[in-house]
């Protein structure tokens, strides 16, 4: 099975046939012309999954599939160290490419400053209610409930 860049092929109208039915939303969506560059996108993360195994276990969280121009198969890592290491497996990287149907015959490399996932925000300190607390707020609520509403609401 080959991936085609959506990049190469023709704009399609936004929707050809009006009296075909119902589209699902994304369909509906992606079939816009306007929408071209979210499909490119959305093709750039199937082929950055695709390749992704052709990678090494530790360098994979840190490259990414950025865009694939011409011949060209473009990458960006969070760091320098792991731009050398991706250079070292270029090749094997190439022939993935090549494998999915891409006449990729070069391989550019870019850093980005920027670490590819946030750091993990502390979860904040939950404390317990206290005895005193959970009595109070039960209280305050019980005192809420008319007692003439306890019984049917037949009005």
């Amino acid at each position: 099975m080959s991936i085609s860049d959506p990049k190469s092929s023709k704009p399609k109208p936004a929707r050809a046939n009006r009296n075909a039915g119902p589209q699902a939303p994304m369909e509906a969506l992606l079939a816009d012309v306007a929408f071209d560059p979210l499909r490119r996108a959305l093709w750039l993360d199937a082929l950055d999954q695709r390749l992704r195994p052709s990678l090494p276990p530790a360098l994979a969280p840190h490259a990414r599939v950025a865009n694939v121009d011409g011949g060209r198969l473009v990458y960006v890592v969070d760091a320098p160290v792991w731009r050398a290491k991706l250079r070292l497996v270029a090749q094997d990287l190439l022939d993935a490419a090549r494998s999915l149907g891409l006449d990729a015959t070069e391989l550019v490399v870019k850093t980005t400053t920027l670490p590819f996932q946030p750091p993990e925000r502390p979860k904040p300190k939950v404390t317990p209610m206290s005895a005193a607390a959970k009595q109070a707020l039960q209280s305050a609520l019980a005192s809420l409930v008319d007692p003439k509403d306890t019984g049917s609401k037949d009005s």
